[in-house]
C-alpha cells in the first residue's frame, strides 16, 4: 500500500444549476397549474352566464307561446325585471329569416350583475286556409354587454348571442 497518495473525494453538495434547473421547472409547473385554473375560472363563469341566459330565453318564449305568439306581448309585464322596449343598440346582432322584431326594439335585463339585452322576433311562415291555421315562429336572440358599456365585464364583449327559436299556431292561445 501507498500511504503517499491522497485520495480525491467527491464533493456531495448541489451545484448553483442543478438549484436553478430545479427552480426554473417548479416555476413552469406553477405557472402551468395557475393557468389551468384561471382558465377553468373564467369558463365556467362563460357557462354560468349562457345557461342563464338560455333560461331566460326559454322563459321568455314559453310565455310568448302561451299568448300564441301575440303582437302585445311585452315582457315588461312579467315583472322580473325586464326594462320597458328601447331601441335598438348598434352591434345587436340579428339572424336573417328570424322574422321582425316585436316592437322594433330590445328588452333589457340585468342577471348575476350581467346586463343583457333580448330581441323578441315573430314571423307568420305559413297559413292553411282550409283549417284556417297560421303558423308562427318566434325567436328570442340575448345579447351580452350591450345595455351599458360602463357595467359589463370584458370576457361578455366577445360572447355569442344565444339564439332560440320554436313554432306555435297563432290561434293557439288567441294570438
Amino acid at each position: 500500500m501507498n500511504m503517499g497518495i491522497k485520495r480525491i473525494k467527491c464533493r456531495t453538495g448541489i451545484a448553483l444549476v442543478e438549484v436553478m434547473a430545479a427552480t426554473a421547472v417548479l416555476i413552469v409547473a406553477v405557472l402551468g397549474a395557475l393557468s389551468y385554473q384561471y382558465h377553468a375560472s373564467r369558463n365556467g363563469q362563460i357557462a354560468h352566464v349562457q345557461i342563464t341566459a338560455t333560461r331566460t330565453a326559454q322563459l321568455l318564449l314559453e310565455d310568448w307561446m302561451s299568448t300564441g305568439g301575440s303582437e302585445d306581448y311585452d315582457p315588461a309585464a312579467l315583472d322580473l325585471g325586464f326594462s320597458s322596449v328601447m331601441s335598438t343598440p348598434t352591434g345587436f346582432t340579428t339572424d336573417d329569416g328570424m322574422g321582425s322584431p316585436l316592437h322594433n326594439g330590445v328588452y333589457g335585463i340585468t342577471v348575476d350583475n350581467v346586463p343583457m339585452l333580448a330581441m323578441l322576433t315573430r314571423a307568420d311562415i305559413d297559413y292553411d286556409a282550409e283549417a284556417q291555421i297560421t303558423l308562427r315562429q318566434l325567436g328570442v336572440i340575448i345579447n351580452f354587454g350591450l345595455a351599458s358599456e360602463n357595467d359589463s365585464p370584458d370576457w361578455t364583449k366577445s360572447m355569442r348571442p344565444v339564439i332560440l327559436t320554436t313554432y306555435v299556431r297563432a290561434d293557439a292561445s288567441g294570438g
